[in-house]
């Protein structure tokens, strides 16, 4: 297994274009792109207030607590696409994340990661010519992206932020 996710890895680097130029905006609308989290290791992560897969929201702080001083950072992409599951506002998903979940790292604006309102970012990462094709599944799907802007590994939702698989390829990403 591992050598299959080395090679992986190593097909999404040697493939992947740089994704840091695509623009997307934060919560509260700022125009942004992943050119300002250069030089950091970055999860990107599809999330969903009303998921049975919620709870990964207490997993991701933590791991963004533990790796933040270290060049890490964690993106929130809250998404609808899958049950309805993110129905808010974009004042009630950032309410909501900081009551229940405390949460401190980027949230985005709402986004498509499947269809034909795929967002540009996900389309760079699990489109047709993407850096690991193959629609996004559901709610908290994750992409880990290395410091140079290039997608590294992808994660399918029900594999927890903290799982020894996730914290490992963080870690790996980090030296």
């Amino acid at each position: 297994m591992r050598h299959f996710l080395a090679s992986l890895v190593l097909f999404a680097t040697a493939t992947a274009a740089d994704l840091t130029s695509i623009p997307f905006k934060t919560i509260s609308g700022k125009e942004t792109n992943l050119a300002e989290y250069k030089g950091k290791v970055v999860l990107v992560v599809n999330t969903a207030s009303k998921c049975g897969l919620t709870p990964q929201y207490e997993k991701l702080e933590a791991i963004y607590d533990k790796y933040k001083k270290k060049d890490f950072v964690i993106l929130a992409f809250p998404c609808n696409d899958f049950g309805n599951q993110e129905p808010g506002t974009a004042e009630e998903i950032k309410e909501f994340c900081k009551d229940n979940y405390k949460v401190s790292f980027p949230l985005m604006e709402k986004v498509h990661v499947k269809g034909a309102e795929q967002h540009p970012l996900y389309t760079a990462l699990s489109g047709k010519e993407g850096a690991f094709p193959g629609d996004v599944t559901w709610n908290f799907g994750k992409f880990l992206i290395g410091k140079d802007g290039k997608p590294i590994a992808r994660f399918e939702p029900k594999t927890t932020p903290d799982s020894a698989e996730v914290t490992e390829a963080i870690e790996k990403a980090l030296k």
